[in-house]
């Protein structure tokens, strides 16, 4: 493997070890505040929160890919303008 491959490997480790953190962070984060609004909901209403919709799964599910999509984008070389 010479030096150029290495590095782009390297690059790519990197890339993709701090894209595994941040998506554990931010997924302990959501879950934190999901249950500490669930449990303020049921010491102040006295009784269980409602469950999740489906509309509501899948209206985050659709906010996540947009957001999926935005990074992917990122890696991609901007084009020239054409005139």
């Amino acid at each position: 493997m010479n030096n150029d491959s290495r590095g782009a490997q390297d690059r790519k480790n990197g890339v993709m070890l701090a894209g595994l953190a941040l998506g554990a962070v931010l997924g302990l984060v959501s879950s934190y505040l999901y249950t500490r609004a669930a449990e303020e909901h049921d010491s102040a209403e006295g009784g269980p929160a409602e469950p999740v919709s489906v509309g509501q799964l899948l209206g985050i599910m659709l906010t996540v890919l947009g957001l999926v999509r935005q990074i992917a984008e990122l890696g991609k070389p901007k084009k020239a303008d054409k005139k």
